[in-house]
């Protein structure tokens, strides 16, 4: 299935990229990878490129966010063509979903005079969206419905704290929080002391890092980008270290190890 001289030439535009697609899910002339895949095989790829979407960002590397948006781009193409060769929904349907969504969650933008006078308050987003649809069939959705399984824990054990906190379920102050995490350190050393057992110890570490993205909700920090933040610094400190080692880092004691940590941390 060859692309026509005007979709060849004319590269810009989302029907060049969905003509592109359509062929290489050709069954007979199209690419054979491309063909055997359903949406649950590019899940995973999906997923990847969103992740190399927030990398682009954070390098500040506009010519790689350029590139990066474009593969994640190919992912919702990839699904809505196969959604519509099963005749599910096409890349049309998901298009105007979006747009109506938009539309209907900006009443203070698109609404009528009254509704543009409106300024919308903590909470009205999430207002709006409650209002939509029931969640699997049921009238009244519970609050913690719709945080989707698939995210990132520590983003969705933020979004399930917000939620909660909207409905009253939160620590009035940070103090409360910190005597949460203290609390839950405590549970972990009782939980070795009293030798309870992997699982138990597992639970225990869990209710630990959900207390401290507590804590990062609590002072207006994402978790995610923070943790990223704290894994690139340490990979640059250790990288720094391993550069000023003049041993292999094996045959160091802790306190060598150590003087060379803080000299890491003094060089950045």
């Amino acid at each position: 299935m060859a692309l026509s001289k005007h979709q060849q030439s004319n590269l810009q535009s989302i029907d060049t990229l969905r003509a592109i697609m359509k062929a290489l899910r050709d069954p007979d002339d199209g690419c054979p990878w491309d063909v055997k895949q359903d949406h649950k095989s590019i899940a995973a790829y999906t997923i990847e490129e969103a992740y190399e979407v927030v990398e682009a960002i954070e390098l500040d590397d506009m010519d790689e966010l350029r590139d990066e948006l474009g593969d994640l781009l190919l992912q919702v193409v990839f699904h809505s063509e196969m959604a519509s060769e099963r005749k599910d929904f096409s890349m049309d349907d998901v298009i105007a979903a979006i747009c109506e969504k938009m539309i209907r969650r900006h009443p203070h933008v698109f609404g009528n005079e009254e509704q543009r006078k409106v300024s919308p308050d903590k909470g009205f987003w999430e207002d709006i969206k409650a209002t939509e649809k029931p969640v699997n069939g049921v009238d009244k959705p519970k609050t913690l419905d719709n945080v989707p399984v698939a995210l990132p824990a520590l983003s969705r054990a933020e979004k399930l704290q917000k939620k909660a906190a909207r409905v009253g379920f939160d620590w009035p102050t940070i103090d409360g929080v910190f005597d949460k995490i203290s609390e839950e350190i405590d549970e972990i050393r009782q939980a070795i002391k009293d030798n309870e057992g992997d699982q138990r110890i597992g639970e225990e570490v869990g209710d630990l890092l959900f207390s401290v993205v507590n804590l990062s909700r609590h002072l207006s920090h994402d978790p995610e980008t923070v943790l990223r933040f704290a894994n690139n610094k340490f990979q640059k400190r250790f990288n720094d270290l391993e550069e000023n080692a003049e041993q292999p880092l094996q045959s160091l004691d802790l306190d060598q190890l150590e003087a060379l940590w803080q000299r890491a941390k003094n060089n950045q």
